[in-house]
């Protein structure tokens, strides 16, 4: 009887013992040293994990840093401090990334935009966008103001005031997660240097507009005609800049006859 016990116990225990030992010679022989640089990329990054750069966390990033598979300065949040001692790690040409700024085009607050009925449901931008007339406001490409936005900024950057968000851009590093939970995807980067920007995202004809916001675009053109050098058309009836050609004179800014063009 008791023998019914130990035996198979034994048996049990040496069967592990020796499971234990095939997996310990093979960590040993089949061991793979890991790059250290690959260490140092990581404490290059802010170890924010946003997602930003595209990848699922810092380490993801680290490792396609080191495969070559995404540009030191692929990093919003460390920019280019990060860069700077990736490309040392590296051994690559130093680089200066790009600093860019998220900007939300819309001018809709309020007092510009009409309410078309009340809503009193869930303050959630991808539940309200999906109402009749693509949300309570007037206009149908406005922001919706529930700070789906707002929510996903770890750093403080987005604010909602009077039914529209805005963005600090001191506080803005760029990582790109408002920019994808816009549903009507209002956000989008800008240089960060360049205070000229079209501060609407209407497609509708002029005349629409005017019934809608007080200051939308209206594809009037006198922006696109006051620039000297070609940074300024009007496409699909609404303003856009080209942020190579502008050299921020603000002349466009001064033309626009509703003021959805704006200089900081």
């Amino acid at each position: 009887m008791l023998g019914d016990i130990i035996i198979p116990a034994l048996l049990l225990g040496g069967m592990g013992l020796l499971f234990g030992l095939g997996l310990g010679f093979a960590s040993v022989k089949f061991r793979v040293d890991a790059d250290p640089r690959l260490t140092l990329i990581r404490d290059a990054l802010p170890g924010a994990n946003c997602g930003g750069c595209g990848y699922a966390g810092c380490g993801a990033f680290a490792e396609a840093a080191l495969k070559g598979e995404v540009k030191p300065s692929g990093c919003p949040v460390g920019g280019k401090k990060s860069a700077d001692k990736i490309c040392a790690v590296l051994g690559a040409d130093f680089e200066t990334p790009e600093h860019k700024r998220a900007f939300v085009r819309c001018g809709g607050c309020h007092g510009n935009r009409e309410i078309l009925y009340n809503y009193t449901g869930l303050q959630d931008c991808t539940a309200i966008v999906q109402l009749p007339g693509g949300g309570p406001k007037s206009c149908a490409y406005g922001c919706l103001g529930a700070g789906g936005c707002k929510a996903v900024c770890k750093f403080g950057a987005i604010s909602v005031s009077d039914g529209a968000a805005a963005v600090n851009p001191d506080k803005c590093t760029a990582w790109g997660l408002c920019v994808k939970a816009c549903p009507k995807k209002l956000i989008t980067m800008v240089p960060y240097e360049n205070r000229v920007l079209v501060n609407c995202h209407s497609k509708d004809a002029g005349r629409n507009v005017r019934k809608n916001c007080r200051v939308g675009c209206i594809g009037c053109k006198l922006c696109e005609k006051a620039c000297k050098y070609d940074a300024v058309h009007v496409r699909n009836n609404l303003a856009a800049i080209d942020y190579k050609r502008c050299v921020q004179c603000g002349a466009c800014a001064l033309k626009c006859p509703s003021k959805c063009i704006i200089t900081y």
